[in-house]
Protein backbone atom coordinates (compact mmCIF):
# COMPACT_ATOMS: atom_id res chain seq x y z
CA UNK A 1 0.00 0.00 0.00
CA UNK A 2 1.06 3.56 -0.94
CA UNK A 3 2.28 5.75 2.03
CA UNK A 4 2.54 9.42 2.11
CA UNK A 5 6.33 10.10 2.10
CA UNK A 6 8.19 11.33 5.35
CA UNK A 7 11.77 12.77 4.79
CA UNK A 8 12.81 13.43 8.38
CA UNK A 9 16.01 12.81 8.83
CA UNK A 10 16.83 10.61 6.06
CA UNK A 11 18.19 7.67 8.53
CA UNK A 12 17.34 5.24 5.43
CA UNK A 13 19.68 6.76 3.45
CA UNK A 14 22.54 6.88 5.76
CA UNK A 15 22.16 3.35 6.55
CA UNK A 16 21.78 2.59 2.62
CA UNK A 17 25.21 4.47 2.52
CA UNK A 18 27.10 2.90 5.15
CA UNK A 19 25.80 -0.46 4.05
CA UNK A 20 27.55 0.21 0.19
CA UNK A 21 30.85 0.97 1.93
CA UNK A 22 31.31 -1.46 4.13
CA UNK A 23 30.76 -3.17 0.97
CA UNK A 24 32.56 -1.42 -1.00
CA UNK A 25 31.51 -0.19 -4.36
CA UNK A 26 33.94 -2.33 -6.48
CA UNK A 27 32.27 -5.49 -5.24
CA UNK A 28 28.59 -4.29 -6.73
CA UNK A 29 28.07 -5.84 -10.09
CA UNK A 30 27.22 -2.69 -12.27
CA UNK A 31 23.81 -3.47 -13.57
CA UNK A 32 22.92 -3.84 -9.54
CA UNK A 33 24.95 -0.46 -8.36
CA UNK A 34 23.40 1.17 -11.46
CA UNK A 35 19.94 -0.12 -10.32
CA UNK A 36 20.77 1.37 -6.19
CA UNK A 37 21.62 4.42 -7.95
CA UNK A 38 18.73 5.03 -10.05
CA UNK A 39 16.18 4.09 -7.04
CA UNK A 40 18.48 6.66 -5.08
CA UNK A 41 18.24 9.24 -7.71
CA UNK A 42 14.42 9.08 -7.65
CA UNK A 43 13.80 9.24 -4.25
CA UNK A 44 15.75 12.56 -4.05
CA UNK A 45 14.23 13.92 -7.33
CA UNK A 46 11.14 12.12 -7.84
CA UNK A 47 9.68 12.05 -11.75
CA UNK A 48 6.55 12.95 -10.64
CA UNK A 49 4.24 13.39 -6.78
CA UNK A 50 3.96 9.91 -5.51
CA UNK A 51 0.32 10.00 -6.02
CA UNK A 52 1.05 10.44 -9.81
CA UNK A 53 3.60 7.29 -9.73
CA UNK A 54 1.45 4.53 -7.96
CA UNK A 55 -0.21 1.70 -9.50
CA UNK A 56 -3.66 0.95 -9.15
CA UNK A 57 -6.36 -0.48 -11.24
CA UNK A 58 -8.01 2.48 -11.72
CA UNK A 59 -5.12 5.06 -12.76
CA UNK A 60 -3.04 2.38 -15.40
CA UNK A 61 -6.48 0.30 -16.49
CA UNK A 62 -8.99 3.13 -15.85
CA UNK A 63 -7.34 5.89 -16.48
CA UNK A 64 -4.90 4.26 -19.30
CA UNK A 65 -2.25 5.74 -17.40
CA UNK A 66 0.50 3.30 -18.27
CA UNK A 67 3.69 5.32 -17.85
CA UNK A 68 2.36 4.30 -13.54
CA UNK A 69 4.19 0.24 -14.77
CA UNK A 70 7.36 2.07 -15.66
CA UNK A 71 7.21 4.66 -12.63
CA UNK A 72 5.81 2.67 -9.49
CA UNK A 73 8.74 -0.11 -8.62
CA UNK A 74 11.31 3.18 -9.01
CA UNK A 75 9.69 5.31 -6.61
CA UNK A 76 9.29 4.79 -2.62
CA UNK A 77 6.97 6.03 0.14
CA UNK A 78 9.77 7.15 2.76
CA UNK A 79 13.52 6.80 3.33
CA UNK A 80 12.72 3.56 5.33
CA UNK A 81 10.94 1.80 2.73
CA UNK A 82 14.06 2.89 0.14
CA UNK A 83 16.38 1.33 2.55
CA UNK A 84 15.01 -1.86 3.50
CA UNK A 85 14.39 -2.71 0.14
CA UNK A 86 18.14 -1.63 -1.66
CA UNK A 87 19.47 -3.59 1.36
CA UNK A 88 17.86 -6.45 -0.34
CA UNK A 89 18.60 -5.47 -3.63
CA UNK A 90 22.24 -5.47 -2.58
CA UNK A 91 22.06 -9.38 -1.38
CA UNK A 92 20.63 -10.73 -4.44
CA UNK A 93 21.99 -8.47 -6.83
CA UNK A 94 25.22 -9.93 -5.88
CA UNK A 95 24.73 -13.36 -6.27
CA UNK A 96 22.35 -13.50 -9.34
CA UNK A 97 24.21 -10.87 -11.42
CA UNK A 98 27.26 -12.73 -10.78
CA UNK A 99 25.66 -16.09 -11.83
CA UNK A 100 23.74 -14.74 -14.61
CA UNK A 101 25.97 -11.84 -16.02
CA UNK A 102 25.37 -8.29 -16.26
CA UNK A 103 23.46 -8.05 -19.65
CA UNK A 104 21.11 -11.06 -18.94
CA UNK A 105 20.79 -9.65 -15.16
CA UNK A 106 19.77 -6.49 -16.68
CA UNK A 107 17.03 -8.10 -18.83
CA UNK A 108 15.58 -9.76 -16.23
CA UNK A 109 15.16 -7.06 -13.91
CA UNK A 110 13.31 -4.87 -16.88
CA UNK A 111 11.21 -8.15 -17.74
CA UNK A 112 10.46 -8.34 -13.70
CA UNK A 113 9.81 -4.20 -13.18
CA UNK A 114 7.02 -4.16 -16.21
CA UNK A 115 5.60 -7.66 -15.48
CA UNK A 116 4.86 -7.55 -11.83
CA UNK A 117 3.02 -4.62 -11.94
CA UNK A 118 1.07 -5.99 -14.98
CA UNK A 119 0.64 -9.20 -12.56
CA UNK A 120 -0.24 -7.07 -9.85
CA UNK A 121 -3.05 -5.36 -12.02
CA UNK A 122 -4.82 -9.00 -12.95
CA UNK A 123 -4.56 -9.76 -9.19
CA UNK A 124 -6.34 -6.44 -7.97
CA UNK A 125 -8.72 -6.84 -11.01
CA UNK A 126 -9.34 -10.52 -10.41
CA UNK A 127 -10.40 -9.83 -6.61
CA UNK A 128 -12.91 -6.99 -7.68
CA UNK A 129 -14.74 -9.41 -9.37
CA UNK A 130 -14.77 -12.26 -7.13
CA UNK A 131 -15.15 -9.84 -4.01
CA UNK A 132 -17.34 -7.65 -5.92
CA UNK A 133 -15.67 -4.43 -3.55
CA UNK A 134 -13.76 -1.70 -5.63
CA UNK A 135 -11.45 -1.15 -3.46
CA UNK A 136 -9.43 -3.66 -4.66
CA UNK A 137 -9.36 -1.24 -8.08
CA UNK A 138 -8.47 1.48 -5.90
CA UNK A 139 -5.09 0.26 -3.80
CA UNK A 140 -2.17 1.83 -5.21
CA UNK A 141 0.94 0.57 -4.75
CA UNK A 142 4.53 1.74 -5.14
CA UNK A 143 7.84 0.25 -4.62
CA UNK A 144 10.76 -2.00 -5.90
CA UNK A 145 9.79 -4.86 -3.42
CA UNK A 146 7.76 -6.85 -5.70
CA UNK A 147 10.64 -7.15 -8.07
CA UNK A 148 12.67 -8.62 -5.19
CA UNK A 149 9.78 -11.31 -4.42
CA UNK A 150 10.49 -12.35 -7.84
CA UNK A 151 14.09 -12.15 -7.40
CA UNK A 152 14.37 -13.97 -4.36
CA UNK A 153 12.64 -16.76 -6.07
CA UNK A 154 15.26 -16.68 -8.85
CA UNK A 155 17.65 -17.16 -6.35
CA UNK A 156 16.51 -19.71 -4.42
CA UNK A 157 16.01 -21.23 -7.63
CA UNK A 158 19.12 -21.49 -9.03
CA UNK A 159 21.05 -21.53 -4.88
CA UNK A 160 18.76 -24.76 -4.23
CA UNK A 161 18.94 -25.56 -0.30
CA UNK A 162 20.16 -23.94 2.56
CA UNK A 163 17.32 -22.04 5.69
CA UNK A 164 16.96 -18.48 6.47
CA UNK A 165 15.81 -17.50 9.68
CA UNK A 166 13.18 -16.05 10.04
CA UNK A 167 12.08 -14.39 13.48
CA UNK A 168 14.47 -16.94 14.67
CA UNK A 169 13.21 -19.73 13.26
CA UNK A 170 14.43 -21.97 10.36
CA UNK A 171 12.88 -22.13 6.98
CA UNK A 172 14.24 -23.64 4.05
CA UNK A 173 14.66 -21.24 1.38
CA UNK A 174 12.22 -23.22 -1.34
CA UNK A 175 9.73 -21.45 1.12
CA UNK A 176 11.23 -18.48 2.54
CA UNK A 177 9.26 -16.34 0.33
CA UNK A 178 6.23 -17.74 0.95
CA UNK A 179 6.37 -17.00 4.92
CA UNK A 180 7.66 -13.39 4.40
CA UNK A 181 5.07 -12.80 2.00
CA UNK A 182 2.65 -13.43 5.52
CA UNK A 183 4.55 -12.02 7.92
CA UNK A 184 5.38 -9.09 6.50
CA UNK A 185 1.49 -8.34 5.81
CA UNK A 186 0.80 -9.14 9.22
CA UNK A 187 3.60 -7.27 11.07
CA UNK A 188 2.93 -3.79 8.69
CA UNK A 189 -0.60 -4.49 7.28
CA UNK A 190 0.52 -1.19 5.31
CA UNK A 191 2.59 -3.13 3.05
CA UNK A 192 0.80 -4.14 -0.71
CA UNK A 193 0.55 -8.28 0.07
CA UNK A 194 -0.80 -8.60 -3.95
CA UNK A 195 1.72 -6.69 -5.04
CA UNK A 196 4.39 -8.89 -3.00
CA UNK A 197 2.39 -11.72 -4.44
CA UNK A 198 2.81 -10.87 -7.78
CA UNK A 199 6.30 -10.62 -7.90
CA UNK A 200 6.56 -14.33 -6.32
CA UNK A 201 4.19 -15.29 -8.96
CA UNK A 202 6.36 -13.74 -12.13
CA UNK A 203 9.80 -15.53 -10.44
CA UNK A 204 7.90 -18.87 -10.10
CA UNK A 205 7.11 -17.82 -13.94
CA UNK A 206 10.45 -17.65 -15.13
CA UNK A 207 11.99 -20.63 -13.16
CA UNK A 208 9.14 -23.24 -14.09
CA UNK A 209 10.55 -21.75 -17.94
CA UNK A 210 7.74 -20.58 -19.47
CA UNK A 211 8.86 -16.88 -18.95
CA UNK A 212 12.61 -17.75 -19.33
CA UNK A 213 11.98 -19.56 -22.57
CA UNK A 214 9.91 -16.74 -23.82
CA UNK A 215 13.16 -14.49 -22.84
CA UNK A 216 15.27 -16.19 -24.84
CA UNK A 217 12.94 -16.44 -27.74
CA UNK A 218 12.94 -12.58 -27.62
CA UNK A 219 16.58 -11.99 -27.03
CA UNK A 220 17.15 -13.95 -30.04
CA UNK A 221 15.15 -12.64 -32.60
CA UNK A 222 16.61 -9.42 -31.10
CA UNK A 223 20.13 -10.47 -31.72
CA UNK A 224 19.26 -12.01 -35.07
CA UNK A 225 17.66 -8.87 -36.65
CA UNK A 226 20.86 -7.08 -35.40
CA UNK A 227 23.18 -9.09 -37.15
CA UNK A 228 21.07 -8.97 -40.46
CA UNK A 229 22.70 -8.04 -43.39
CA UNK A 230 25.65 -7.24 -41.40
CA UNK A 231 29.00 -8.76 -40.72
CA UNK A 232 28.83 -11.94 -38.69
CA UNK A 233 30.98 -14.25 -36.34
CA UNK A 234 30.94 -18.04 -36.87
CA UNK A 235 31.44 -19.85 -34.19
CA UNK A 236 33.07 -23.82 -33.58
CA UNK A 237 33.77 -25.65 -30.10
CA UNK A 238 36.91 -23.85 -29.73
CA UNK A 239 35.83 -20.80 -29.89
CA UNK A 240 36.03 -17.86 -32.64
CA UNK A 241 36.42 -18.59 -36.72
CA UNK A 242 38.44 -15.91 -36.82
CA UNK A 243 36.27 -14.24 -39.64
CA UNK A 244 34.77 -11.40 -39.30
CA UNK A 245 32.49 -11.79 -43.03
CA UNK A 246 30.34 -15.06 -44.03
CA UNK A 247 31.38 -18.28 -45.50
CA UNK A 248 30.78 -18.79 -48.66
CA UNK A 249 27.58 -20.86 -49.13
CA UNK A 250 28.00 -24.57 -48.28
CA UNK A 251 31.70 -24.39 -47.85
CA UNK A 252 31.22 -25.42 -44.29
CA UNK A 253 34.77 -23.84 -43.66
CA UNK A 254 36.76 -20.92 -44.52
CA UNK A 255 38.70 -20.76 -47.70
CA UNK A 256 42.01 -20.72 -45.69
CA UNK A 257 41.34 -23.92 -43.43
CA UNK A 258 40.55 -25.84 -46.05
CA UNK A 259 43.62 -25.05 -48.12
CA UNK A 260 46.00 -25.06 -44.79
CA UNK A 261 44.75 -28.37 -43.83
CA UNK A 262 45.69 -30.12 -47.35
CA UNK A 263 48.66 -28.27 -47.48
CA UNK A 264 49.96 -27.17 -43.57
CA UNK A 265 53.88 -26.42 -45.30
CA UNK A 266 52.73 -23.88 -48.11
CA UNK A 267 52.17 -20.01 -47.14
CA UNK A 268 48.86 -18.91 -45.91
CA UNK A 269 46.85 -17.34 -48.88
CA UNK A 270 43.94 -14.91 -48.97
CA UNK A 271 40.66 -16.75 -48.85
CA UNK A 272 38.91 -14.49 -51.37
CA UNK A 273 39.92 -13.21 -54.65
CA UNK A 274 38.25 -9.80 -55.04
CA UNK A 275 40.75 -7.28 -57.20
CA UNK A 276 42.37 -10.37 -58.88
CA UNK A 277 41.20 -10.32 -62.52
CA UNK A 278 40.25 -13.69 -64.36
CA UNK A 279 43.35 -14.46 -65.39
CA UNK A 280 45.26 -13.89 -62.03
CA UNK A 281 42.61 -16.15 -60.46
CA UNK A 282 43.31 -19.19 -62.71
CA UNK A 283 47.01 -18.49 -62.40
CA UNK A 284 46.11 -18.90 -58.45
CA UNK A 285 44.33 -22.04 -58.80
CA UNK A 286 46.52 -23.82 -61.46
CA UNK A 287 49.55 -22.94 -58.87
CA UNK A 288 47.55 -24.01 -55.56
CA UNK A 289 46.88 -27.63 -57.23
CA UNK A 290 50.43 -28.42 -58.22
CA UNK A 291 52.20 -27.50 -55.23
CA UNK A 292 49.22 -29.64 -53.68
CA UNK A 293 50.63 -32.49 -56.11
CA UNK A 294 54.07 -31.89 -55.89
CA UNK A 295 55.72 -29.06 -53.61
CA UNK A 296 57.64 -25.88 -54.94
CA UNK A 297 59.48 -28.13 -57.84
CA UNK A 298 56.18 -28.84 -59.76
CA UNK A 299 55.36 -24.75 -58.75
CA UNK A 300 58.74 -23.81 -61.05
CA UNK A 301 57.05 -26.71 -63.52
CA UNK A 302 53.55 -25.18 -63.31
CA UNK A 303 54.66 -22.00 -64.05
CA UNK A 304 56.40 -23.40 -66.82
CA UNK A 305 53.63 -24.63 -68.02
CA UNK A 306 51.56 -21.66 -67.92
CA UNK A 307 54.03 -19.80 -69.75
CA UNK A 308 53.91 -22.06 -73.13
CA UNK A 309 50.08 -21.65 -72.85
CA UNK A 310 50.82 -18.10 -73.70
CA UNK A 311 53.74 -17.99 -75.25
CA UNK A 312 55.48 -14.79 -77.20
CA UNK A 313 56.33 -14.46 -80.76
CA UNK A 314 59.94 -15.33 -80.21
CA UNK A 315 59.29 -18.42 -78.58
CA UNK A 316 56.54 -19.48 -81.31
CA UNK A 317 59.61 -18.35 -83.82
CA UNK A 318 62.48 -20.83 -82.19
CA UNK A 319 59.81 -23.95 -81.57
CA UNK A 320 59.15 -23.61 -85.63
CA UNK A 321 63.03 -23.69 -85.88
CA UNK A 322 63.55 -26.25 -83.87
CA UNK A 323 61.04 -28.31 -85.62
CA UNK A 324 62.51 -27.32 -89.17
CA UNK A 325 66.48 -29.13 -87.60
CA UNK A 326 64.40 -32.01 -86.60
Amino acid sequence: MMRNRQRGSNLGLLLLASQVFQLGIDNIPPVTLATLGLNVYLFLFPVKPLLQTCLSVREAYWYRDWSRLLLSPFHHADDMHLYFNMASLLWKGIKLERKLGGAWFAYLLSVFSLLTGLVYLLLETGLTHMTEDSSYSLQCAVGFSGVLFGLKVVNNHYHPGGATYIMGLPVANRYACWVELVLIHIMNPGTSFVGHLAGILVGLLYTAEPLKSLMKTCAGFVISNGQYGGQQTYYNSSGYSGYGTPYPPNSGAPYRQQYDTRMPSAPPQHPYTAGLSEDEQYETAVRASLNDRGGFTQARSSRGSYAHSNPTPEEIRWRRLQRFNS
